[in-house]
């Protein structure tokens, strides 16, 4: 073990000692190698500084009063409290990671709970609980809740039971 120790130290000792021969000599004569020229420039008329600074200087009339003209009114969007919200359908045991409290939640939208909730009910009973039925019973839209049943699935935990008693088992300590 002590010579395979000692041969990896010297291979690592000879592999530096060919890395860093002549170094500086070839760092050197890298440095002092004529540099390549740059492509040459098409030809123009006149300087860029000239000609940009002019029109960018000149004031533009017509631009002016068109910039006059335009009126912008904005207003925020109103929100109505009671219309675009649902009532939970399903709740979460205690305050799960100190989360607040939830009482509705927006039209469109599921909580985390709510979607494990339909994507289970689904797997489990897909006539049952189709596309229609979730999206009718959770306000979703149609379209939304046919990709989100088929891109998303839920784990499936199955327990298989051991094939004879005599087989190993893990007991509890």
């Amino acid at each position: 073990m002590k010579d395979l120790v000692l041969k990896i130290h010297m291979g690592a000792r000879l592999a530096r000692m060919f890395r860093n021969y002549n170094v500086e000599n070839r760092a050197l004569r890298e440095i002092s190698k004529e540099k390549p020229r740059s492509a040459p420039r098409h030809a123009t008329t006149a300087t860029p500084s000239a000609v940009t600074s002019e029109s960018v200087m000149k004031k533009n009339e017509s631009l002016l009063e068109h910039l006059r003209s335009v009126y912008v009114e904005s207003t925020d969007p109103t929100v109505g409290k009671e219309a675009d919200r649902r009532p939970l359908r399903v709740r979460l045991p205690g305050s799960a990671f100190s989360l607040p409290e939830l009482a509705d939640v927006p039209k469109g939208k599921l909580t985390l709970a709510e979607a494990l909730k339909a994507l289970g009910s689904h797997q489990h009973q897909p006539r049952t609980w189709s596309a229609e039925k979730i999206a009718q019973e959770y306000c979703l839209e149609l379209k939304d809740t046919k990709s989100v049943l088929e891109f998303f699935i839920p784990f499936k935990v199955e327990i298989i039971p051991p094939r004879s008693r005599t087989s190993k088992q893990i007991k509890a300590s």
